[in-house]
């Protein structure tokens, strides 16, 4: 098994020097295994291939040196896309207004999944409208979040690129 959270903290400073941010590093089994890392530019510009290219070649040379990795893998880098999960309370901070899909760890109140616009982090819960009712759901028991590809989210895209 893959420490990711040790090969993310082993490879952020010199991503983030080179002006990127880790979105997600994660490690996906199969017949090969697959460690990806997910960035995207601190600038706010998009993500082209030679980004990806660029923080590959920095990120194998890291991995090479240190070698948290035990067997073999192959290394996946890519832009989080438009429709990007959301990993970090600042993601959720950053993209309110926006829709979003959340689903927790644990059903509350029987229910597990949730779609609607994000409102904001407020005392580590995040805050989601569904219509008109709007629920706290804890940060900690979000187990996966994205945002859901809509006109809106396309169109704040466009201005940002």
């Amino acid at each position: 098994m893959i420490d990711v959270s040790h090969i993310e903290t082993l490879i952020a400073p010199s991503i983030e020097a080179m002006g990127y941010r880790i979105v997600r590093v994660a490690s996906m089994g199969g017949r090969r295994t697959v460690l990806q890392i997910m960035a995207e530019r601190i600038d706010g510009a998009a993500m082209g291939v030679e980004d990806c290219s660029e923080i590959s070649h920095a990120a194998s040379a890291l991995l090479d040196v240190a070698d948290p990795i035990a067997h073999a893998y192959v290394l996946e880098v890519s832009s989080p896309g438009i429709d990007r999960p959301l990993v970090r309370r600042e993601d959720y901070e950053r993209f309110q207004g926006f829709e979003a899909k959340l689903e927790l760890r644990a059903p509350i109140d029987g229910r597990r999944r949730f779609r609607g616009k994000l409102i904001g982090v407020e005392a580590e819960r995040v805050r989601l409208a569904l219509g008109e009712v709007v629920v706290e759901l804890p940060l900690a028991e979000i187990q996966r979040a994205k945002l859901v590809l809509t006109d809106d989210l396309i169109a704040a895209s466009e201005r940002r690129n």
